[in-house]
Order: structure tokens, then sequence, then C-alpha cells
């Protein structure tokens, strides 16, 4: 026992010797293995952003023939609504002005939005929309203006058209996570009358005006993450972009666009990867009555994910439409026939993109 003892306390003076020795080395040892998560943990993540892409949003004629019949607002949005709030934000083109006024028979080419239909739009998270389309001025200036001011008591964003030619042009800056984005819409002249475009002292639209595109972009790339331009351009029902879109959209790029979002075709037309920007010469339709073909029914919407510096991931959601209003997502099981025109008329450029199946 005697032996036992004094080993226990020769290996006890050892321990505390070695301890006042490398105490500094010891202690060391003990801050380095616990560094690690106060260190990390005290790295904030990188922001995020989702926004998401739809084509032209049409209430008019027959969506609001449906809208009518079925007592509901939202009738246009019930299948589509969970990707709509999921994102940050949503840019579409609103294709028709916003006033109150007769009914819209089916077959005509006029179309107006009635009033009650803007809190619905920002309800589903419509957060910019593009006004520089070819009806906008269906209903002349007072559709123009009412449309304008009600966005506003809304707090929607909206470009490409105003009460004067330099504010048409003019871009918007949203933010969101830290991350601004800065929205342009311009309109070909060659789907509008010269009359429509917005001028000095007289409200319009912003029509293609290649120079005054350059200069926004330049100022909007001094302010924003990113800049986005959206197009109301090309031939209706055609499944490639025409000489004009090619020209716009590559100019825009080339003066530091990121990126195109086309609208107006009504039927899905190529991707392409231009330089460091992504171009989407058409959508498609979103929200429309056009049930008379397969190619106006299929759309896409586009989900991107952005960080502060670059596009993480930019995800395809292939849609039908529905009940000459509802769009709807869709994927190889639940409507293989149209889920295979759609891919069939898309062209992924690199490997950010993913094709989404739900």
């Amino acid at each position: 026992m005697i032996k036992f003892q004094n080993i226990l306390i020769l290996f006890l003076i050892a321990v505390s010797a070695i301890l006042f020795v490398f105490q500094k080395e010891i202690g060391d040892f003990l801050n380095l293995y616990y560094r690690p998560t106060n260190f990390y943990s005290s790295i904030k993540p990188v922001p995020l952003v989702n926004g998401l892409f739809v084509g032209d949003i049409m209430l008019s004629r027959g969506v609001a023939y449906q809208i009518e019949k079925n007592n509901d607002l939202e009738l246009p949005f019930q299948n589509i609504k969970n990707l709509l709030l999921k994102n940050d934000f949503v840019f579409g083109n609103l294709e028709a002005p916003i006033i109150d006024g007769r009914k819209i028979k089916g077959g005509e080419m006029i179309l107006r939005v009635d009033e009650k239909m803007v809190p619905v739009l920002k309800k589903f998270n419509f957060s910019v929309l593009s006004l520089a389309n070819n009806h906008l001025l269906d209903f002349g200036a007072e559709g123009l203006i009412k449309t304008i001011d009600l966005l506003k008591i809304f707090d929607i964003y909206y470009v490409g058209a105003e009460k004067n030619e330099s504010e048409a042009y003019d871009f918007k800056i949203i933010e969101k996570n830290g991350i601004k984005f800065a929205f342009l819409a311009q309109n070909d002249t060659d789907v509008i009358p010269s009359n429509n475009c917005a001028q000095e002292n007289k409200n319009g639209t912003a029509c293609f005006n290649l120079e005054k595109l350059k200069e926004k972009i330049k100022e909007a790339k001094q302010l924003a993450n990113y800049v986005i331009v959206s197009l109301h351009a090309g031939n209706e029902y055609q499944y490639q972009p025409n000489e004009n879109q090619i020209k716009f959209t590559h100019a825009a790029i080339d003066a530091g666009a990121d990126l195109i979002i086309g609208h107006h075709p009504h039927v899905i037309q190529p991707i392409e990867k231009y330089r460091n920007g992504y171009i989407f010469y058409s959508l498609g339709n979103f929200v429309f009555d056009q049930m008379w073909s397969h190619e106006t029914r299929e759309a896409i919407a586009v989900r991107i994910i952005f960080s502060p510096s670059a596009i993480k991931t930019i995800q395809i959601y292939p849609i039908l439409i529905e009940n000459y209003s509802q769009p709807k997502i869709i994927n190889s099981f639940n409507e293989p026939e149209h889920f295979k025109n759609i891919i069939s008329k898309l062209n992924f450029p690199d490997n950010k993109f993913v094709l989404i199946q739900q």
C-alpha cells in the first residue's frame, strides 16, 4: 500500500509539474480546440434572393369571364399560388390597362383589367410589372394614368410607361435581402402604333431606343447588383426571335444588362447565354385565354436564385394554362405531351439551369 501511495504521489507531482511548465501551450491548445465553433458561428451566411419571372398576364376578355362566372377574383392564380408566394419578388408583363369599364367580349383585341384586380396582384406577390406593351393604351391616356396611379397605391413597381418620356424610359430599383435589382422595359415599335410612344409632354410607353437604353443601363449599373430588362417584341406565334429582338437584347447585354425577359409572341422562344447575360426571348403566356392551340397554352416560369455577385441557379417550371385563365405547373407524368412540347423548345446554355418537375 505504501509503495502505491508513493507512486501516486510521484505521478501527481509529475502531472502538476507538466501543467505548470506547459500551461501556456495547453491554454493555446484549448483555445484552438474551441475556436472553430465560435469562429464559424460569427460568419453571416451569404444573402440570397429568389426572383420569379413569368409571361404575359392578361386579366381581360375570357379570363374576366371566368373570374365573374366563378365569382372568384383569385381564380387565375389558384393553381400557381404556391410558386408565386415562395419568392422574394415576382415580375411579369401586364397585358392591359387597369380601368373599370364595359365588358370585353371574346375575340376583341381591346383589353382592360377591372380595378378590383390590383389588390389580387399584390396579394400574389407581383412586385414589378412591365407596362411596355401593345395593349397598355387600349383605353387611351386615361387608362394609362389610372393604371400607374392604382399600382402606386398598392405599392407595385412598374416600368416601361409613364406620364412623360423621361420617366417612361427610367428604371426602378427594388431591394431584397440587401441585393438591389434595377428594372427597365421597352416596347418594339413594330408591335404598336407610333403615337403610343411616350414623348416629352405626352404619356405613353418606352419604345425601342438603344441610346436611351444604354444610357439607363449604365446609370442603373452604378446603383444595383443586377440590371434586368424587359423586352416586348417579336412576331406573334413564331418560335424563333426576329432580328430586332436579337439586336436589342445583345445591345442591352453589351451595355451591362444581366438578364433579358421577353414577352409578346404568346409562345415559348429559345433561351440564350450571350457574354455574361441570359436572354429569355419569350416566356409565353402566363394568364391568358388563348386556348385554341397547344403552343399558346404552354409556357415557362423562371425562378432565379441571386447572390450579391452572381446568379446561382436558374430553375425552369413548365406551365400549362387551363380553363381559359389558370396556369399550373406540369411535369412529365401528369401532362406528358405538353411537357414534351415545352422541353423541345428549350435549350439550357450552361449548368446553372435546372428543370423542375413537381
